[in-house]
C-alpha cells in the first residue's frame, strides 16, 4: 500500500514526516532513499511510538509563528502597516488578554469549545477540566497532550476564537513565568548567558530572516529554548533534512540586567523535568545578528540573536505605534476592533453583542451599533447592517449638528450597505450626503474625502458609467498618494476598485496591473487567511478568465476559495461571486456541467441573501441561461434570460452593459434555433447599447460584431459577414492577448466564410492562424482544436487534396 501512496503524497508541502509500520523492514529500507519524507520504518508498534512522539515535537517546533521587522521597516514611523501583520496583532492580543479579567467559568467555556471543535481527545480534555488547578500552567503547556499544539496553531494562523477561549491560560502561563522570573533573577548575577533553539524555517521565511539582519525577529508565542546546544542542534539538523526547509540553530544571547519579556528556567515545574529548558513569555523580540552556514548543502545555518530590552529605542517606537493603533474604549472593545481588522467577524459579533447589552447610555451604544453594523456588512447580512447603522444614525441626528463629521461617517456606512445590496440610487444619495459634509468640514486632502470619492466611483462603476467612475477613483487615489504610506490597506482598496473599472471596460492588462498592486499590499499587511486577500485572488482570476488564461484563472479562484471556506459563512455574497467566476471559467472552457454546478451554487446563495430585484440575481439567471444555451436546452435558456431581463428592467438604466449582455445571449439562443430575424434583432439591441457606452476597442463590441456576422453567415450574406468579422478582428487584435481563444474562433470563422465563398487561398491562411492558437491552448480547451483540424481537412477535401485532408 505504501509503495502506491508515497509517490502521490511525498511532494505535498503540508506533509511533514512519514513513519511506516511493516512486517518486512529490509524490503522497505530503499524507500527512505527514494522518498525523503519517510523518516523511519518499524516492525512493531512499540518501536514506532517514541520516534513518532519525537517527530510530533519536531513538527511543533518548526511550526512556531515568527515574524520580522527589517531596519527599513522600523525606520518608517508613518504607519503600522509597514510591519508584518502578525508582528502587530500578536502584541495587541497579548496586551489585551493580559489586561482582561477572566471568570471562574473560563475553563468550562474552554473545554466545551474544545469538545465542540474536536480539539483534542476527550480523555485529555476531561483531564484538563478536572485537574487544571492541581497542576501549574507550565506543566500543562509542556505536557504532550493538546494545549501546546492548539495554542501555537491558533497564534500562527491568528485564530481569534481559539486565542480568546485560551485567554485565561495565556494569562496564567504568563503570570507563572513572570513570577518564576522574579524569583530566579538574582541567580543570574546580571551576567549575560546563552540559550539555544533548533528548528526549521520554510525557505520563504529563511529569505525574510536573511533580509532582517540588524532588524527584529519576533516569536509570536511562548518560546521554548534550551541550555544544551547539542539537543538544539539535533532539532535543527532534523529540519535540514526536509525538502523546502532550512534547519536553524538560534544562538540567543540574554542579558538579565535589562528589562525584557519575562523568561524562566522551568526544569522544576515542567512535564519534562530532565530537560534544561528556558521558557520565554509570548512575543519575545530579538535583534538579528550574524547568519552563518553550517553545512555544504545550504540547508543548515546558525543565527545569532540578542534579546531586546523593553527600552530598545526602535522597539519602543514600534510598541508605542502598536498601542496607538489599538487605542479607544475598553479592552473588550479594542479586542473586537482587532478581530474585525483581521477578518474574524463571528467572534467580533459575539463580543459587541455582549457589550451592547451592558451599555449604560447612548454614547456607549453608538460605539457598538457602529461596530455591529460593520460586522453584519462584512458578513453579508445587509438588512441587519442597515438596522444597526440606522440605530446609530437616529442617536447622532438627535445629538449632533447637521454638519458633524460623525454624521458623514454614518451616511457613508449606510451608503456602503445599499451599494452591496445593489440599490445604486440609495447608495449614491447617502454617499453624496456624506461627501457634502466632508467637503465642508475637512481639509482638501483628508483621507475620509478619498474614501467618499472611492465609494461614489464604485456606484458609477456599477451603473456602467465608467469614465465617471475612473474620475472619482482618481480623485481618491491622488489624496491617498499624498497622505498615506505606499502600502496602506486603503490604497489596496483603491487599486482594486480601479482594476474593477478597467476590467469592466475590457482593458484587461490595466485591470491585472491594478489588481496585482492591490494584492501586493494585502499580502504584506493582512493575515494569510483574510477575506480581502481572497477578494484579490478572485479578481485576478476573473481577469485571467477574460484573457483566456483558464488554468491561471482557476488557480487564483481556488486560492480565494480556500480562504473564503475558512473565514466566511457558507451563504456569504463573496462566495457567490467566486462560484460565479469559477462557473464562467468552466463555461469558457466548454465544461458545461461544471459551469452549471458553480452557477447553481451561486444562485442558491443569492436567492437566500439578496432582495428579489438585485442585479446580481439577474446576472445569475443570465449565466445559467448561457450554459443551457450551450447545452442545447434552448427553451430553458430563454426562460432564464427573460427572468434576467425582468430584474434588469427594474434595477438598471436602459443602456446598462448587463442588459446588452442578456440581449446578446438571447440572440445566441434564437440563432441556434434557426430564428435568424429574432437573433439579429437581439444582437442589434445589444450592439446599440455597447456602441453608446463602451470604449471603441472593448472586447464586448467585438463579440457583438462577431455574432451579427455569424447570423449573416447562416443566411448566406457573405459580404456582410466579412464586414462584421473584420470589425470584430480589428478590436480583438488590439485588446486581447495574441493567443486568446476568441481570436482563434474568429480566425476560424473567417476561414469558413472564405471556404463558403470558394476563395480557398484565403481559407488556409485563417485556419492556420486559428490552429496555431488552439495548439498553444489545447490543454485547457481541446474540443476547438479538434474542430480546427476538421475544418482544415474539409477545405482540403473541397479542393480535391484527399491525402492532406486525411492527415488532418
Amino acid at each position: 500500500m505504501a509503495q502506491q501512496i508515497m509517490p502521490l503524497i511525498n511532494d505535498i508541502p503540508q506533509l511533514y514526516r512519514v513513519y511506516i509500520l511493516s512486517d518486512i523492514e529490509i524490503l522497505h529500507t530503499e524507500w527512505t532513499k527514494k522518498w525523503d519524507k519517510i523518516k523511519s520504518i518499524h516492525t512493531n508498534i512499540n518501536d514506532l511510538c517514541q520516534p513518532l512522539r519525537l517527530g510530533i515535537k519536531h513538527c511543533s517546533q518548526d511550526l512556531i509563528a515568527v515574524s520580522f521587522a527589517t531596519v527599513n521597516e522600523m525606520a518608517s514611523t508613518d504607519n503600522l502597516n509597514q510591519l508584518e501583520p502578525t508582528f502587530m496583532y500578536t502584541q495587541i492580543f497579548k496586551e489585551i488578554l493580559l489586561d482582561l479579567g477572566h471568570s471562574k467559568e473560563a475553563i468550562i467555556d474552554f473545554t466545551t469549545y474544545c469538545r465542540q471543535n474536536n480539539s483534542g481527545s476527550l480523555i485529555n480534555i476531561d483531564q484538563f477540566e478536572k485537574e487544571y488547578h492541581t497542576r501549574s500552567p507550565v506543566w500543562w503547556y509542556t505536557c504532550p497532550s493538546f494545549i501546546y499544539s492548539m495554542l501555537n496553531y491558533a497564534l500562527r494562523l491568528m485564530e481569534g476564537d481559539t486565542i480568546i477561549n485560551m485567554g485565561f491560560f495565556i494569562h496564567d502561563l504568563h503570570q507563572q513565568i513572570q513570577k518564576l522570573h522574579q524569583q530566579q533573577l538574582g541567580s543570574y548575577h546580571d551576567k549575560s548567558f546563552i540559550v539555544y533553539r533548533g528548528q526549521g524555517l520554510s525557505k520563504i521565511n529563511f529569505e525574510k530572516l536573511q533580509k532582517t539582519k540588524g532588524g527584529l525577529m519576533s516569536f509570536n508565542n511562548f518560546l521554548s529554548t534550551s541550555k544544551a546546544r547539542q539537543i538544539s542542534l539535533e532539532y535543527a539538523y532534523a529540519a535540514s533534512q526536509i525538502t523546502d526547509m532550512v534547519g536553524i540553530l538560534f544562538i540567543m544571547s540574554v542579558d538579565p540586567s535589562v528589562k525584557s519579556v519575562p523568561f524562566a528556567s522551568i526544569s522544576d515545574v515542567s512535564y519534562f523535568q530532565q530537560e534544561d529548558e528556558l521558557l520565554f513569555s509570548m512575543h519575545a523580540v530579538f535583534r538579528v545578528g550574524t547568519i552563518q552556514q553550517m553545512d555544504i548543502n545550504d540547508q543548515l545555518y546558525q543565527v545569532q540573536l540578542q534579546l531586546t530590552s523593553d527600552y530598545d529605542e526602535q522597539l519602543q517606537i514600534l510598541t508605542n505605534r502598536i498601542r496607538q493603533e489599538a487605542r479607544g474604549g475598553t479592552s473588550w472593545h479594542i479586542l473586537g476592533n482587532l478581530l474585525i481588522t483581521i477578518g474574524q467577524f463571528n467572534k467580533a459579533e459575539q463580543i459587541y453583542n455582549v457589550l451592547l447589552e451592558q451599555a449604560s447610555g447612548d454614547s456607549e451604544k453608538t460605539l457598538y451599533y457602529d461596530q455591529l453594523g460593520s460586522v453584519q456588512s462584512h458578513q453579508g447580512d445587509y438588512e441587519k447592517a442597515i438596522y444597526y447603522y440606522n440605530q446609530l444614525l437616529e442617536i447622532r441626528e438627535k445629538t449632533l449638528p447637521s454638519d458633524h463629521p460623525l454624521l458623514a461617517n454614518s451616511y457613508n456606512n449606510i451608503g456602503n450597505v445599499y451599494n452591496h445590496m445593489g440599490d445604486n440610487s440609495k447608495a449614491l444619495s447617502f454617499y453624496e450626503k456624506s461627501l457634502e459634509i466632508r467637503e465642508k468640514t475637512l481639509p482638501l486632502n483628508h483621507p475620509l474625502l478619498a474614501t467618499s470619492y472611492n465609494n461614489i466611483g464604485n456606484v458609477y462603476d456599477n451603473m456602467g458609467k465608467y469614465p465617471k467612475a475612473l474620475s472619482f477613483h482618481q480623485k481618491s487615489l491622488n489624496i491617498q498618494h499624498e497622505t498615506l504610506p505606499s502600502n496602506h490597506p486603503s490604497l489596496a482598496t483603491s487599486y482594486n476598485n480601479i482594476g474593477n473599472v478597467y476590467e469592466n471596460m475590457g482593458e484587461y492588462s490595466k485591470a491585472l496591473s491594478f489588481y496585482k498592486k492591490s494584492l501586493e499590499i494585502r499580502e504584506k499587511t493582512l493575515p494569510s487567511n483574510h477575506p480581502h486577500l481572497a477578494r484579490s485572488y478572485n479578481n485576478i482570476g476573473s481577469v485571467y478568465d477574460s484573457m483566456g488564461e483558464y488554468s491561471k484563472a482557476l488557480s487564483s479562484h481556488e486560492k480565494a476559495l480556500e480562504i473564503y471556506q475558512k473565514t466566511l459563512p457558507s451563504n456569504h455574497h463573496s462566495l457567490a461571486t467566486l462560484y460565479n467566476n469559477m462557473g464562467s471559467v468552466y463555461n469558457n472552457k466548454g465544461e458545461y456541467s461544471k459551469a452549471l454546478f458553480f452557477y447553481e451554487k451561486t444562485h442558491e446563495i443569492l436567492k437566500k441573501t439578496l432582495p428579489s430585484y438585485h442585479r446580481d440575481l439577474a446576472t445569475s439567471y443570465s449565466n445559467i441561461g448561457s450554459v443551457c444555451n450551450h447545452m442545447g436546452e434552448y427553451s430553458k435558456a430563454l426562460l432564464y434570460f427573460e427572468k434576467s431581463l425582468e430584474i434588469y428592467g427594474t434595477s438598471l438604466p436602459s443602456n446598462h452593459p448587463s442588459l446588452a449582455t442578456t440581449y446578446n445571449n438571447m440572440g445566441s439562443v434564437y440563432g441556434h434555433m434557426g430564428q435568424y430575424s429574432k437573433a439579429l434583432s437581439f444582437y442589434e439591441k445589444s450592439l446599440e447599447i455597447r456602441e453608446k457606452i463602451l470604449p471603441s476597442n472593448h472586447p464586448s463590441l467585438a463579440n457583438s460584431y462577431n455574432n451579427i456576422g455569424s447570423v449573416y453567415n447562416d443566411i448566406g450574406d457573405y459580404s456582410k459577414v466579412l464586414s462584421y468579422y473584420e470589425k470584430a478582428l480589428e478590436i480583438r487584435q488590439r485588446s486581447l492577448p495574441l493567443n486568446h481563444p476568441s481570436l482563434a474562433t474568429l480566425y476560424n470563422n473567417i476561414g469558413l466564410v472564405y471556404d463558403n465563398m470558394g476563395e480557398y487561398s484565403n481559407v488556409l491562411s485563417f485556419h492556420e492562424k486559428s490552429l496555431k492558437i488552439y495548439e498553444i491552448t489545447a490543454r485547457s480547451n481541446r474540443p476547438p482544436l479538434a474542430n480546427s483540424y476538421n475544418d482544415i481537412a474539409s477545405m482540403y477535401d473541397d479542393v480535391g487534396e484527399c491525402s492532406k485532408a486525411y492527415s488532418f
